[in-house]
């Protein structure tokens, strides 16, 4: 049987009021505020945290690196989360600055990687378990990693092999945006070269880099995607401090050769990143970490649940306590006698999200 659907527009006669569910959503979320969160990636004295406090003109982050020559070195990569809550114009934003100090700074950087892996999936696994109980929050805390940006340094040359497999491991779990750091080192024809050099790297090694190609996208979304990745990676310099350029008061940078307006999109492109990460493409970030990065590791994690609920099914009934084939079969829809259990596929779904946190399953 076919059912037809009437999808002509209809205006009502009257005013209904049904336009104010726009401002009844906006007053929830108002109440409740958004959750970002943003990781920082990338070798010492590149700009991270001065970068991240310059975005959001906010002190979020402080210096982890190290302050001298004399200072040891971390041992391995480790993670650090600043969190702060930002409110403008009555938006709450909660935002957690992930640094990683330590990253690409060893004698031996091989799968320095490995520990950022590791959280952004441990951040899956909490969220996925706190969606398995059987009575769970009303609002999940979200602590999945919504935005990567990837610190390259700016020294004109290909990506080196420790960014390129680094960058790849990252775009397959999270949204990673690439930038050149304190590219006021440069000329701007270097500028130019060097970018164009590493959007063809990114090619060459077939980086799945944000924001994605979508069917769903309206054409004035398609353009303004196309617009950014012509300028990825973006060519930023950071600066927390003001000074005077022609009366009037800047954010720059002062150096022996000059100054620099850092808001002067002919100088550097951090009004670009800025206004791609929190004017254009933040809920999308938000999103697609939820709809895409997310949603894959979950259907990994629930399809090895099933195959986990499946062996051990198998493996908890003798051989000899199988039943034997009789002309009186189970109706469909019965649950079979064999069947896993409400408390087996509890333990399987504890012990199988939890694994995943010490890579023993499918990620």
């Amino acid at each position: 049987m076919s059912i037809h659907i009437d999808e002509s527009v209809v205006s009502p006669s009257k005013y209904v009021g049904f336009d104010t569910i726009t401002s009844q959503i906006e007053n929830r979320l108002l109440k409740r505020g958004f959750q970002f969160n943003i990781m920082v990636v990338g070798r010492s004295g590149l700009g991270k945290t001065t970068l991240v406090n310059t975005l959001f003109s906010s002190r979020l982050a402080t210096t982890q690196g190290r302050r001298s020559a004399e200072e040891p070195i971390e041992k391995t990569t480790e993670i650090k989360t600043h969190s702060h809550t930002l409110v403008e114009n009555n938006v709450r934003l909660n935002i957690n600055v992930i640094d990683t100090p330590g990253f690409g700074d060893q004698i031996n950087n091989e799968r320095c990687w490995d520990p950022l892996v590791k959280y952004i999936k441990e951040q899956h696994s909490q969220y996925l378990r706190k969606e398995l109980t059987a009575q769970r929050e009303k609002f999940i805390p979200d602590t999945r990693v919504h935005c990567i940006l990837y610190f390259i340094p700016p020294n004109g040359t290909k990506l080196k092999p420790l960014d390129a497999q680094a960058l790849k491991k990252l775009s397959e779990i999270a949204n990673v945006v690439p930038v050149i750091a304190k590219s006021d080192s440069l000329t701007l024809p270097e500028r130019t070269a060097f970018k164009r050099l590493l959007q063809n790297e990114f090619i060459k090694y077939k980086l799945d880099i944000y924001p994605y190609d979508s069917d769903e996208l309206y054409e004035d979304e398609k353009q303004l995607n196309e617009d950014i990745k012509s300028l990825i990676p973006f060519a930023i310099a950071g600066s927390e401090r003001e000074f005077e350029i022609n009366g009037e008061m800047v954010r720059g940078r002062k150096s022996k050769w000059g100054a620099i307006n850092i808001e002067d999109v002919s100088q550097c492109e951090f009004v670009f990143l800025r206004d791609f990460l929190t004017r254009t493409h933040l809920q999308d970030l938000i999103e697609t970490t939820s709809l895409v990065h997310y949603e894959t590791f979950r259907a990994k994690q629930l399809i090895a649940l099933k195959e986990n609920a499946s062996n051990a099914n198998r493996q908890s009934v003798p051989i000899s306590q199988k039943p034997q084939a009789t002309t009186n079969t189970t109706p469909m829809g019965v649950p079979s006698a064999y069947a896993p259990t409400q408390s087996m596929v509890s333990a399987v779904s504890e012990s199988t999200v939890s694994a995943l946190a010490n890579g023993e399953t499918r990620a």
